[in-house]
């Protein structure tokens, strides 16, 4: 029996039902395995008041502090953060933990921590396994990389977690070749490629339909992303003004939805472009399905689950040439790499469309991301790292 701690500032709540829910299903899936013992903690920040009064803080003052969450054994206790101060924050998550993961010890072993993202989880997580002699996976997803690990305050963080863990997992090949170039041993470093629920996302036997029941007509497109500069939302934008007779629909919350809003007027964009807001994941299956293209053009991505989503869905993805894109973009039924400008995306998007790819067979691109080989493979791992050895990289 293999137990194992997963550690994991990304994870949904009742306030936050979609925040990190990649990492909830990835999760549900390892505790499925027969073999497989798991308890999960998932630490909330929260600052001092008055601060912790503010609309931010003050929902995730009534998430319990323990619950059973999808039949998963879920701790969320609170650390002290200032904002502005992110590179504290591991410190702080483990000064909080290590009496707590000392105490849980006494009744669940735990053979290993499995951290689910890079920072602030990973130096969190190695501090966690020193102090208790645990050994400690951390899995990187690519903003974790990209951002984290070359800000000023906290790449030296990311690095030496990166070298203390006794094993480090990357969602893509082309993100385990930027943590190598981080410094980071690419020895102990195994790709992990992310999975998607085939019985839920798949074709619509009538897309037209599907369009047609969110008022749509003509060549519809999709994008599922935060509403931050890096998702270049604003370009799949501005593209629309040379498809005029498509629709772009934008699934996500954040910072920029102003700015995206009045990006929309000025282009006279508002019949043809609407922003859903943050959408919880179980309605992306029906949104996915009426797509005729997937549409996202991060400017970095580690392998983005929307990606795969769309074309389990049948829906060609047009993405920018990112992260693990050649990985998944790797037949023209998969669809389109383009350059971040929207002629580029523009056209990228005509090509698809004029195509008329049968969606089963976009639909096979995507199929051998399971949650099924996701969990077996993440098992493996962990069992090689609570036996001492992590194996083979590939």
């Amino acid at each position: 029996m293999l137990r194992v701690l997963t550690l994991s500032t990304l994870f949904p709540d009742a306030t936050r039902p979609s925040f990190g829910v990649f990492v909830e299903r990835q999760t549900r899936g390892l505790a499925a395995l027969g073999d497989v013992e798991l308890q999960l903690v998932a630490p909330i920040g929260v600052p001092p008041w008055p601060l912790s009064r503010h609309p931010n803080w003050r929902a995730l003052a009534a998430v319990p502090a323990s619950e059973t969450w999808r039949g998963l054994t879920v701790h969320r206790p609170r650390f002290p953060i200032l904002p502005g101060m992110g590179a504290l924050n591991p410190r702080s998550i483990a000064g909080t933990l290590l009496p707590m993961l000392r105490a849980l010890r006494k009744d669940f072993r735990f053979d290993v921590i499995d951290a689910e993202f890079f920072f602030p989880d990973g130096p969190a997580a190695v501090r966690l396994g020193g102090a208790l002699g645990v050994p400690v996976s951390i899995k990187a997803r690519g903003a974790d990389i990209h951002h984290w690990g070359r800000q000023r305050a906290t790449a030296r963080l990311v690095r030496e977690a990166g070298r203390a863990a006794g094993g480090m997992l990357a969602v893509s090949a082309a993100l385990k070749a930027d943590m190598v170039a981080l410094g980071l041993p690419a020895e102990r470093i195994r790709v992990h490629y992310t999975g998607v629920d085939l019985d839920r996302f798949r074709p619509s036997p009538n897309r037209a339909a599907a369009k047609a029941a969110l008022g749509v007509t003509g060549p519809m497109l999709l994008s599922v992303g935060a509403l931050i500069p890096r998702k270049g939302h604003d370009l799949a934008i501005a593209a629309m003004a040379e498809l005029p007779d498509a629709t772009l629909l934008i699934a996500g919350h954040g910072p920029e939805r102003a700015a995206l809003e009045a990006l929309i007027a000025a282009r006279g964009l508002g019949d043809r472009v609407r922003l859903l807001g943050s959408q919880p994941h179980d309605a992306l299956p029906a949104l996915a399905a009426a797509a005729d293209v997937g549409v996202l053009v991060s400017s970095s991505e580690g392998l983005a689950n929307a990606w795969v989503e769309a074309l389990a869905c049948g829906a060609p993805i047009v993405i920018a040439d990112v992260g693990g894109a050649r990985e998944l973009v790797d037949r023209p039924e998969a669809g389109r790499l383009v350059a971040r400008a929207p002629a580029a995306i523009a056209a990228g998007v005509r090509a698809v469309l004029a195509a008329d790819y049968d969606p089963q067979a976009v639909r096979a691109t995507a199929e051998r991301f399971t949650w099924e080989a996701n969990a077996t493979a993440l098992r493996a791992h962990l069992a090689g790292l609570a036996a001492g050895s992590d194996g083979p990289a590939r």
